[in-house]
C-alpha cells in the first residue's frame, strides 16, 4: 500500500514538474511576444485591420495638334458570377428574368444564357465570365438586371475594373503615340509618346488608410498621412490629323499596288520641326498592312541617291566643281579597284554638267566628282558628312532610334571603295528621320532643326511645358550652296528622274533615291530594292518637307525606282494640301473637319452616347469612373476631394455642351 502511495505521489510531482515547465514556456512566449516581437505582431494585427490603399491618378489624353482626341483612358469592366451565392429558390426565381436581360445586351439567345447560369451553379463554378470588355453604361445595365441587383452575397454578381487605353479616331500614327505595357512585377516598357511622356501622362497615385469593418468592407480613416493622387497632364502632340490622314492613305495605297514588304512617310514643317504626319506600315502574312515598327526613325539602311545632296553641298562648299563643271559619264560604268559604278541609264549620258548628273541621278558623274575632290584627303569629305550630323543619332525623344553609320578614314574598315561608295549612297547607313532633317535644312535656308512630335505639355488650359523648336545647326552650309542646291532639286522634279511628277499646278522640289539592301548576301540572291522620295514644297517658300521611303516593292513591272514608287505619294500630299484649301494663303486649314476622322470618332462613343444624350447623374459613383464618363462624353471634368461623388456643378438631364465645366466634389 505505501508503494503504491509513493508510486502516486511521484507521479503527482512529475505532473506538477511538467506544468511548472508549461507555465514557465507559457511566461517565456508571452515576454517574447510583448517585448521581443511585439512590434511585429503589432504591425501584423494593424495590416489586417488597417491598410494603405492606392488611389490610382487618371492618366492624361494625347491630342492631335487640332485637338482631336488620339489616346485616353477609359474603364473597362468584366462580369463574373458566383453560382453558389444565390439561395436556390432566389436563383430559380430570377434565373430567366437574368438570361432575357444578359441577352438584351450581350446579343446571345436567352436560352444560352440560362443554360451557362444552370450549368455553372451544377458544377460550384463560383467564377463564371458573363463578359469582357464592357463600358460603363454596360456595366451599370446589368448590375441592376434581375438577380445581380441583389449584390455580391445574395445576387452573385463579381464586378472587375479596369483602366484601358483607347485610341477614339483610330489608329492614325499608332505606333507614334505608342504605349506603355507592364511587362513583369514592377517592371514596366513602352513606345512612342506614352512611353517617352510617361512621365508627365502617368500622374502620381494617391494614398488613403482604410480600416476592416466587415468582410471585404473598408472605411476610409483620414488622417494626416492621407496623400491625393494628382493626375496626368495631357500632351499635344503635332499631329495634324488632315495631313496624317492623307500622308497614310497614299502611303498604304502605293504599298498595296506594289505589294512592298514595308514603308514609312513622314512630313514635318520646314520652320519648326514639327511632325504633321507620320506612317509606318508593315505587310502582314495575310497581306493586309499595319503598324508594327516605327521605320522612319528605327531603321538604318543604305539611302542610295538621296545621298547624293551630301556629294553636291560638299563640292560646292569646298569650290572643288561648281554645278557648271562637265565630267564624262564614261558610257555608263566606271572601276575603281576593281568594283563597277554604273548608272541606271544603260550607254550612260555622255558629257554632262554635274547639276545635270544629278537631277539625272548619275552615279558615274556623282562619284568621279567626288573621288576626284577627296581622293588625297577623304577626311575632308567625310568631315563634311560629320558636320552635317549624318554621323551620330538625332537624340529624339522616342526609345529604339535607328544607330547611324559612316565609315571614317582612320577606322579600320575603311578600304579604296569606302570613297567612291559614299557618293552613291552605299557603305553608309542612316534612317529617314535623318535625311529628312538634313533635306529640311536647305529647305530651312541651311538652319537644321530637330524633328519633334509634341508641343505642348498642359493641365486644362495651364501650360506645363512648350517643347520649343531645337536648333541642331544653325547653319549647315552658306547660303549661295544652298540657293544653287534649291534650284537643282527643283529641277529634278521639273527635268530630271523625278520628271513624271511635275505639275504646273504647284511647286516641289526633291531627290529621288533606289537602293539595293542585301546586295552582298546569299550571292544577292536576297537582293531587294529601297524607292525613296525626299524633298520640299512648296519651292519658294518652303512650308513642309516630306520623305517616303518603300521597302521591296514588286519588281515584275521593273518599275521599282524612286519616282515610280515613292514618289507618288509625295505628290498625292502636296497636291492635297495645296488643292484642297486654293481660296487661303495658308497652305492648309487646320480647322477644316474630316468627315472619315469624325465619323470614326463619332461611332466610338456612340454606344456611350446612345444612353447618355444628356448630363448623368454621377453621384454615388467613384470619381475615377465618373470623371472617365463625362469626359468621354465631351465634358471638361474638375473633381475635388477623393473617394465617391458627393455633388455635381451642372444637374442630371441637361443637354451636353462639349467643353463644358462639370466640378464634381467627391467624399
Amino acid at each position: 500500500m505505501a508503494i503504491e502511495e509513493k508510486y502516486i505521489s511521484y507521479r503527482m510531482y512529475l505532473v506538477a514538474f511538467v506544468i511548472f515547465l508549461m507555465a514557465i514556456a507559457i511566461a517565456v512566449k508571452l515576454t517574447n511576444i510583448q517585448w521581443v516581437e511585439g512590434e511585429y505582431y503589432r504591425s501584423l494585427a494593424k495590416e489586417r485591420t488597417v491598410r494603405n490603399f492606392v488611389i490610382p491618378a487618371n492618366k492624361g489624353n494625347i491630342y492631335s495638334s487640332d485637338g482631336s482626341l488620339l489616346a485616353t483612358s477609359i474603364p473597362n469592366y468584366e462580369i463574373r458570377f458566383d453560382a453558389l451565392a444565390p439561395k436556390a429558390e432566389v436563383f430559380e426565381k430570377n434565373v430567366a428574368a437574368l438570361s432575357d436581360s444578359l441577352a438584351s445586351v450581350l446579343g446571345k439567345p436567352s436560352g444560352y444564357f440560362q443554360n451557362e447560369l444552370r450549368r455553372a451553379r451544377a458544377t460550384n463554378n463560383r467564377y463564371y465570365l458573363i463578359s469582357r470588355d464592357l463600358s460603363y453604361t454596360q456595366y451599370i445595365q446589368i448590375k441592376n438586371f434581375p438577380l445581380f441587383k441583389l449584390g455580391a452575397y445574395k445576387g452573385g454578381i463579381i464586378v472587375e475594373q479596369k483602366t484601358v487605353r483607347e485610341h477614339p479616331i483610330g489608329k492614325i500614327a499608332e505606333r507614334t503615340i505608342g504605349y506603355e505595357r507592364k511587362i513583369g512585377e514592377g517592371t514596366y516598357d513602352g513606345k512612342g509618346i506614352e512611353w517617352a511622356y510617361r512621365d508627365y501622362l502617368n500622374g502620381k497615385d494617391g494614398k488613403i488608410l482604410k480600416q476592416k469593418i466587415a468582410k471585404g468592407q473598408w472605411k476610409p480613416i483620414r488622417d494626416v498621412n492621407e496623400v491625393d493622387p494628382q493626375d496626368g497632364y495631357d500632351v499635344i502632340s503635332t499631329i495634324d490629323v488632315y495631313i496624317q490622314d492623307i500622308a497614310h492613305h497614299a502611303l498604304l495605297k502605293q504599298l498595296q499596288e506594289y505589294e512592298a514588304d514595308h514603308g514609312c512617310v513622314v512630313v514635318m514643317e520646314t520652320k519648326t520641326g514639327a511632325v504633321r504626319a507620320i506612317s509606318n506600315l508593315g505587310r502582314a502574312t495575310d497581306g493586309t498592312y499595319y503598324e508594327t515598327t516605327n521605320y522612319a526613325v528605327a531603321e538604318s539602311h543604305e539611302p542610295g541617291s538621296t545621298f547624293k545632296l551630301v556629294d553636291l553641298m560638299a563640292l560646292l562648299e569646298d569650290k572643288i566643281a561648281d554645278t557648271s563643271s562637265v565630267y564624262d559619264s564614261k558610257g555608263g560604268e566606271i572601276r575603281y579597284s576593281g568594283k563597277a559604278v554604273r548608272d541606271s541609264h544603260k550607254g550612260g549620258y555622255g558629257k554632262i554638267s554635274l547639276a545635270r548628273g544629278f537631277e539625272l541621278s548619275s552615279n558615274t558623274v556623282m562619284v568621279q566628282a567626288v573621288y576626284e575632290g577627296y581622293k588625297d584627303n577623304p577626311s575632308r569629305f567625310v568631315n563634311h558628312v560629320n558636320s552635317y550630323g549624318l554621323n551620330k543619332k538625332l537624340n529624339m525623344d522616342f526609345k529604339g532610334e535607328g544607330r547611324p553609320y559612316i565609315p571614317q578614314p582612320s577606322s579600320k574598315r575603311w578600304s579604296n571603295i569606302s570613297l567612291p561608295w559614299m557618293a552613291f549612297g552605299y557603305g553608309v547607313s542612316v534612317t529617314p528621320m535623318q535625311t529628312l532633317a538634313y533635306y529640311n535644312a536647305v529647305a530651312n535656308n541651311g538652319v537644321m532643326v530637330k524633328p519633334h512630335f509634341v508641343s505642348e505639355i498642359k493641365e486644362w488650359n495651364k501650360t506645363i511645358k512648350k517643347v520649343e523648336t531645337e536648333v541642331i545647326n544653325p547653319k549647315i552650309c552658306s547660303q549661295e550652296t544652298i540657293l544653287k542646291l534649291k534650284e537643282v532639286l527643283k529641277n529634278v522634279v521639273k527635268k530630271g528622274t523625278g520628271s513624271k511628277l511635275y505639275t504646273k499646278e504647284f511647286s516641289m522640289a526633291g531627290k529621288t533615291g533606289t537602293a539595293q539592301v542585301n546586295y552582298s548576301k546569299d550571292g544577292g540572291a536576297g537582293k531587294y530594292y529601297a524607292s525613296s522620295f525626299v524633298g520640299f514644297f512648296p519651292v519658294d517658300q518652303p512650308k513642309y518637307s516630306c520623305i517616303v521611303v518603300v521597302h521591296k516593292p514588286s519588281t515584275v513591272n521593273n518599275n521599282y525606282y524612286g519616282a515610280d514608287v515613292a514618289g507618288p505619294v509625295f505628290k498625292r500630299i502636296a497636291q492635297k494640301i495645296f488643292t484642297d484649301v486654293p481660296s487661303t494663303n495658308e497652305i492648309k486649314n487646320i480647322n477644316k473637319k474630316i468627315e472619315k476622322q469624325e465619323n470614326s470618332y463619332n461611332k466610338y462613343f456612340a454606344m456611350l452616347q446612345k444612353q447618355q444624350v444628356r448630363i448623368p447623374n454621377v453621384k454615388g459613383m467613384p470619381g475615377m469612373d465618373a470623371i472617365a464618363l463625362l469626359e468621354n462624353l465631351g465634358l471638361k471634368v474638375k473633381a475635388k476631394g477623393l473617394g465617391k461623388v458627393k455633388t455635381q456643378s451642372l444637374q442630371a438631364g441637361q443637354d451636353i455642351i462639349k467643353n463644358t465645366a462639370i466640378t464634381l466634389e467627391l467624399m
